[in-house]
């Protein structure tokens, strides 16, 4: 809760995975990949209820053994490849409400990005709530060092490469006189559940920017991604040294 408001976090979890199968009950250091948003809203200071939609009896199963809540199955119609998180989101709204259990805000963390902590939630959800003038929803974004959009190219049917954006190669920008760019990174949403009932999206043009670390916006899509973030995790402590970083979240890379 922050200033008498209550805050709801979502995880959702389909049984379903093509890019990497069953990758929500796969063990990342001993612990269900689902299991990692979890900690990290149960870490929160400010999320009042934590739950898991999910259509997969098994994954609810590792939900409530991580402390999460799995008030009810999602239908089998919300729970395809194509199904938009806007509907899930709604129908844990509006079965909760029906429920007699009504929030402010909403958080969404998705276990395909699981080195968010309970930290960066409080943070987001207080920078949002500060910024209720022009603002009703914020997400996570990244810095595009390395990937600058400028420095972007296509390909031709022959093999050749352009610059997306024209003109030729002598014409591109020195790396150090670029403004900096962000990416949508995808570990974490925010969104006043009034708005999110009418837009039914977290990015619009009320919607601010929580900076992630690039080593947490990190996401599981397949096998390399997961290796690589087990890596990660596996070296976490470290890292923070590295960046002058403290453990901020004890459940963060316990085994």
């Amino acid at each position: 809760m922050i200033d008498g408001i209550r805050v709801l976090a979502i995880v959702p979890a389909r049984g379903g995975s093509k890019g990497l199968p069953g990758k929500n009950g796969r063990a990342l250091l001993g612990r269900p990949l689902l299991s990692w948003p979890v900690a990290a809203a149960l870490g929160s200071r400010c999320v009042d209820r934590v739950i898991v939609s999910t259509d997969d009896a098994v994954l609810a199963e590792i939900a409530r053994e991580a402390g999460a809540e799995v008030p009810f199955m999602r239908p089998m119609h919300l729970a395809e490849d194509r199904t938009p998180s806007a509907d899930v989101i709604l129908h844990a709204l509006d079965t909760l409400a029906e429920l007699g259990d009504s929030f402010g805000y909403i958080v969404l963390l998705e276990p395909t990005s699981p080195l968010t902590e309970g930290v960066d939630v409080d943070a987001a959800v207080a920078r949002l709530h500060g910024a209720r003038d022009r603002a009703d929803a914020i997400v996570g974004i990244v810095r595009t060092d390395a990937e600058h959009p400028s420095f972007a190219v296509t390909m031709a049917t022959d093999g050749t490469i352009l610059p997306i954006a024209g003109g030729g190669f002598a014409d591109l920008p020195r790396r150090q006189d670029l403004p900096a760019a962000y990416r949508l990174e995808g570990s974490l949403y925010v969104s006043d559940v009034r708005s999110f009932r009418t837009i039914k999206s977290f990015c619009h043009a009320r919607t601010i920017g929580y900076l992630v670390p690039r080593y947490k916006s990190l996401e599981v899509d397949d096998l390399v991604d997961f290796v690589c973030i087990e890596a990660i995790a596996r070296s976490l402590a470290e890292l923070r040294a590295d960046l002058g970083v403290s453990n901020s979240n004890g459940d963060i890379g316990r085994q």
